[in-house]
């Protein structure tokens, strides 16, 4: 993803890791070409609920969504939420139309979603301030080797963009199932207890995933190679 740093100005063009994988299957390819672009983020201007859905209403705001399957859920879940999803990886943002378009005719199309193909940070500094009512960040990429550790998106940078983007009272849900990725969000999220409250009162709050929060293939792929997985839920304070 985008390194980003306090202060720096926002020109967050730069993305890591891999932009495309196999190739598309045909259905796949025909929702790229036809329901991307009736659904994707405007390029350019303020991004709001208003703006994206005609309509005031509580703004979700998914970093990374993988194949979708979290985003697709949540929007299923709340319909009168707005969502925006981003996503540099093609064969994902693929996956997540399916998801949106019904599972091929198997269920209703999601209509209160709207997807970004690129860097989340982007779209994310567009947001006006105070705007989001919840933001995810699940299963990111962890880049272990610690001379990418700029690369991670859980860094004070992107966390400081999140906390301003998020109305207080906000949600921000982060989680993940590697180690290294864990020590090193928990030493970031530190730096912003002025900022961020833990909703944490016991390890289950934090080993067990909530109640609305749906599993993602990457969660899924995690626990059958038997690794523990992290939830963690962090309250925007007022100010």
């Amino acid at each position: 993803m985008t390194a980003y740093k306090p202060g720096d100005p926002l020109t967050l063009s730069r993305l890591y890791g891999r932009a495309k994988g196999r190739p598309l299957r045909t259905g796949q390819q025909g929702l790229i070409d036809t329901l991307l672009p009736a659904i994707a983020v405007p390029a350019a201007g303020e991004v709001t609920a208003a703006a994206l859905f005609g309509r005031d209403c509580p703004l979700h705001f998914e970093i990374g969504f993988g194949g979708g399957e979290h985003l697709a859920f949540r929007a299923d879940l709340l319909p009168d939420h707005g969502f925006i999803g981003a996503e540099p990886f093609l064969n994902g943002v693929a996956q997540a139309l399916v998801h949106l378009d019904g599972d091929g005719g198997r269920t209703a199309p999601i209509c209160n979603v709207r997807i970004h193909h690129g860097d989340a940070l982007e779209v994310l500094a567009r947001v006006p301030d105070g705007a989001l009512s919840f933001v995810y960040l699940l299963h990111p990429d962890p880049w272990p080797k610690a001379r990418h550790a700029k690369r991670r998106m859980m860094n004070p940078g992107p966390v400081e963009l999140i906390a301003r983007k998020l109305k207080p009272g906000g949600e921000f849900r982060f989680g993940t199932d590697h180690p290294v990725y864990l020590r090193h969000a928990l030493m970031i999220m530190r730096q912003f207890t002025d900022q961020f409250a833990w909703a944490a009162n016991s390890p289950r709050d934090f080993q067990v995933r909530p109640g609305g929060w749906s599993e993602t293939r990457y969660e899924a792929k995690a626990h059958a190679l038997g690794h523990e997985v992290w939830y963690f839920r962090y309250a925007r304070r007022p100010g």
